[in-house]
């Protein structure tokens, strides 16, 4: 991909593969701009990411607290319930989400995804396996303290939860940013399109620009990678202990 975004498109394909390009064609991450609407494109998908992400965050976090150290009747068997939803496949459920959507009068709309993708399953799931690894002890003693349940879950669950933070993040911002159905099915005009869509526009009738999406695609994943980089301390002491040490 490097290689072939700084390269015309009639020299993507030579054989043998020129994997460091005589000619280096930096313009083609200019006219990526020109050529179609692209800082538009990047503006929706970098929209839709970032307020996703934060709602699912606030979202799961919230549910998870409820599910691990809230204590009521049928806890456990409306989380299994809840849980139970993610066998359930995307397909199955689409077209009733779409029928929703277009009575809200929200079609091509991007409310419309941020409003279907608000909870998530996965991320509850999540969350609640760390908070169940922080000792109930630890909010019994706040609460004597006379700590409030919002007190105990911002002052005392969320800070030892950050490798589940820094996960559920990564995950539900790499899922979004690289969602393609979603933004086909309910998107349709220019202004409102994502990246994923956007690339699709360097394909006509009869020719593609290779160079040009590769080039858009080289842009595409810096934002990705800075949100990895940022966080991959957290998320791989995620990965490696599963919970709270010691």
């Amino acid at each position: 991909m490097l290689s072939a975004s700084v390269k015309l498109s009639n020299q993507v394909f030579t054989v043998p593969i020129q994997w460091i390009p005589k000619e280096f064609h930096f313009e083609n991450f200019i006219n990526i701009w020109k050529t179609i609407p692209f800082a538009t494109f990047f503006k929706n998908t970098v929209f839709l990411s970032v307020v996703i992400t934060l709602i699912q965050l606030l979202t799961s976090s919230f549910a998870a607290y409820g599910f691990s150290k809230a204590q009521f009747k049928g806890r456990d068997t409306l989380f299994l319930l809840y849980i139970g939803t993610i066998a359930v496949p995307w397909q199955v459920y689409m077209i009733p989400q779409f029928i929703m959507m277009k009575e809200l009068g929200l079609t091509d709309n991007l409310w419309a995804l941020v409003l279907m993708q608000a909870f998530n399953c996965f991320g509850v799931f999540l969350m609640r396996q760390y908070y169940m690894s922080i000792p109930d002890e630890l909010c019994e003693s706040a609460r004597i303290d006379g700590l409030s349940e919002w007190g105990i879950y911002w002052k005392i669950v969320l800070p030892l939860t950050k490798p589940a933070i820094a996960s559920l993040t990564i995950i539900t911002f790499v899922n979004t940013w690289n969602d393609y159905m979603g933004p086909f099915i309910y998107l349709n005009s220019t202004e409102n399109k994502t990246i994923q869509l956007g690339l699709r526009m360097f394909v006509s009738q009869f020719d593609a620009e290779y160079s040009l999406i590769m080039a858009a695609s080289v842009v595409s994943i810096i934002p990705v990678a800075i949100v990895f980089l940022s966080m991959q301390k957290y998320f791989v002491e995620g990965v490696a202990t599963s919970g709270m040490k010691g």
